[in-house]
């Protein structure tokens, strides 16, 4: 995951993620002390919208708007970083996604929502470009997974929108290994599509933490629900946790070169 010290956009990268709540305060409630967050208000555009931060690192955002307005799910959403807006509608049409809202502007540039040709959700911001290193450390998103039957066709249609093919190979590398391909950005695993017979149709979200054990205890006594694991791994521990609405996302303790268990 693409953060960054300022929210800014990772040209071809996951470089934000957004959760939909339905109840603000049950979300801040949730995920401050869970992940150790602090929240400041960010744009409101079509409703309460918070920014999470970790040392003052941006990580995510919370808002009610998708829940309210377009009566989205309680769910995790990852955002694209991309050069032309535009130029990715088209590239999503040509390629048998469909764009769902937008391209709207916003304070920190263009996004629009999109699904790919399985119906799986994924968000395209194009702002201000960002590069540099990433920040690691518990609290932090490390990396998005699709989980689906053919992860070579979903790796085409994101290559093809992203243009991966076309970046920096000594910065983008897109390789088959343990049962995924991976997308590697600075050497870091930075997305996967992982190869399943039960389709997440969805981008999942793993956060580092310090101790998965520990926070898969606090979830649950927070309100939310361990989902599967905690899970000894070749690359670390994981755990899949639920929100007290409903979002799911993953937990992880993985080295900073590892991926999520296969």
């Amino acid at each position: 995951m693409a953060v960054r010290h300022t929210v800014s956009a990772y040209p071809a990268a996951p470089s934000w993620i957004s959760l939909n709540a339905n109840e603000l305060d049950t979300a801040l409630e949730f995920y401050g002390p869970l992940m150790g967050w602090s929240f400041r208000p960010g744009p409101e555009r079509w409703g309460p919208y918070m920014r999470a931060e970790v040392d003052g690192i941006p990580v995510a955002g919370i808002g009610t708007g998708g829940h309210r307005q377009l009566n989205l799910p309680v769910s995790w959403t990852t955002y694209f970083g991309i050069e032309d807006i535009e130029a990715s509608v088209r590239d999503i049409h040509d390629r048998g996604g469909t764009v769902a809202v937008g391209p709207l502007t916003v304070s920190t540039g263009r996004i629009l929502i999109a699904a790919d040709p399985t119906g799986t959700p994924f968000g395209v911001w194009e702002g201000r470009p960002g590069i540099g290193d990433r920040p690691l450390g518990p609290g932090l998103p490390v990396t998005v997974e699709l989980r689906t039957p053919d992860p070579f066709a979903a790796a085409m249609f994101y290559a093809e929108v992203f243009r991966w093919d076309d970046r920096d190979p000594e910065r983008f590398e897109v390789r088959w290994e343990h049962n995924r391909v991976l997308l590697r950005v600075d050497g870091l695993p930075t997305a996967s599509l992982r190869s399943s017979r039960t389709p997440s149709h969805r981008w999942d979200v793993y956060f580092t933490v310090g101790d998965v054990e520990k926070c898969s205890a606090h979830a649950e006594r927070l309100g939310g629900t361990v989902l599967e694991g905690p899970l000894v791994s070749p690359y670390g521990i994981v755990a899949r946790l639920r929100d007290p609405e409903g979002g799911e996302f993953l937990v992880t303790a993985a080295q900073e070169s590892g991926r999520p268990e296969d």
